[in-house]
């Protein structure tokens, strides 16, 4: 009959745009030669880990409905965004090596005269529809187009609060290149950003752009934004160098050992990037704790001397059960744990990382729900002073002195003697 259609081509005509496109074609097959795709899925390193909720539906739903703790799951009061980032990051960087943080893990990184633009998410709602999902927490510190030229936009996965289409489909009209997993360029295509300009890696593979090498490197997570999640588009963490600097940027993971592998054959680093919000005991495998997101900055660095850990993945949407602050919170009791170097930027507001110092002040706590008891008094505030690598150095000799060497070299070397998650 005229006009006439299959129910498969009418699901795929209701299928949302932003749900991309499933790799095909030449693209399939390369995915198929990876030596990480296995059983007609990618692996992860160490084994599968458990991407849904473990423990049983109604354990689940105490947590999340619990009268007491969901009102702590959002700000009580207006995050503060950086007011001048525009002016800011108009003027070079004075070291050759600046981050700002956009919020949950977007990251403007300029690295001796290039920009990279890791995991933009410009949108309102991480989600496929603009009516329902959740919803930023904060503005985005200025306009996409207010940015500027960017040289290449490195995403880690392609879950929709890394992967957000309506930010990829206002970058498809720019010059900027694209440093993607392996597979998620079928989406980036099926938004207007042609082939040529897509560079789509496996773990350990590199490409050069303008006088930068990234690298995608392995990260434990999993993948997929249709009802049919099948697993085969790649998720990456990356490493980005020049001459003169390298940077990190963890993406979503779990902890597992490869932090040290990846740090011995790339680092150590002038600032890692590290996912430390959206955790759980439900999810434990693919996303990490604060505490374990300092053990993974510390692996990368081979320990606290090196250059500072910007936490990211946090206070931008509420994706999980935890308390709003905690993240932040985590963050700085363990880099007083171990003695690391810190930077704690509010959204927008931009740092160079091998500066004198970097920001250091628990800005959060001015917006959210006070815990029973209130914050730790005076002590954040103080041991955020542990914000470059010479800070971080001072700070241990300094515990040393004052405990009598008792403590500080314990926590320097044993990954356990991190506060619980």
């Amino acid at each position: 009959m005229a006009g006439f259609r299959t129910l498969s081509s009418g699901l795929r005509a209701l299928r949302p745009g932003a749900f991309g496109a499933d790799p095909s074609g030449e693209r399939m097959a390369r995915i198929r030669r990876s030596p990480h795709f296995k059983d007609g899925v990618f692996q992860n390193p160490g084994g599968p880990a458990r991407t849904r909720p473990s423990g049983s539906t109604l354990d689940f739903a105490k947590v999340f409905f619990d009268k007491d703790t969901r009102p702590r799951r959002a700000p009580a009061g207006t995050v503060p965004v950086h007011s001048t980032t525009l002016a800011d990051i108009a003027r070079p960087p004075v070291t050759g090596l600046r981050l700002t943080w956009m919020g949950h893990s977007s990251v403007l990184a300029e690295i001796d005269g290039r920009r990279v633009l890791f995991d933009p998410v410009w949108g309102e709602r991480c989600s496929p529809f603009s009516f329902a999902g959740p919803k930023r927490l904060h503005p985005v510190p200025l306009p996409l187009a207010a940015l500027g030229p960017v040289d290449v936009v490195v995403i880690s996965h392609d879950h929709y609060d890394h992967l957000d289409m309506p930010t990829i489909k206002a970058l498809a009209g720019t010059d900027t290149l694209f440093a993607v997993p392996l597979g998620v360029g079928a989406h980036l295509e099926h938004w207007g950003v042609s082939a040529g300009r897509l560079r789509e890696l496996d773990w350990h593979e590199s490409t050069g752009i303008g006088g930068l090498t990234l690298t995608a490197t392995p990260a434990r997570h999993f993948c997929g934004r249709g009802l049919r999640n099948t697993q085969h588009t790649l998720w990456a963490s990356w490493v980005v160098t020049s001459e003169e600097h390298r940077i990190y940027h963890s993406g979503d993971t779990g902890y597992f050992d490869g932090f040290k592998e990846i740090g011995a054959e790339h680092g150590p680093f002038d600032a890692t990037m590290i996912q430390i919000g959206a955790y759980s005991d439900f999810w434990p495998d693919i996303h990490m704790t604060p505490e374990e997101g300092m053990r993974a900055h510390l692996d990368l660095q081979g320990g606290p001397q090196h250059g500072p850990m910007l936490p990211i993945h946090w206070a931008t949407f509420n994706l999980a059960t935890h308390p709003w602050a905690d993240p932040g919170e985590g963050t700085l009791a363990a880099a007083r744990a171990r003695g690391a170097g810190v930077a704690l930027p509010r959204p927008g507001e931009p740092f160079e990382p091998t500066a004198e110092t970097v920001p250091s002040e628990p800005w959060w706590r001015g917006a959210a729900l006070a815990p029973k008891g209130g914050f730790p008094a005076g002590e954040a505030l103080a041991d955020a002073a542990i914000k470059t690598a010479s800070g971080a150095a001072a700070l241990a000799q300094a515990d040393t002195v004052s405990d009598g060497g008792r403590g500080a070299g314990k926590d320097t070397e044993d990954p356990e003697a991190l506060p619980a998650g």
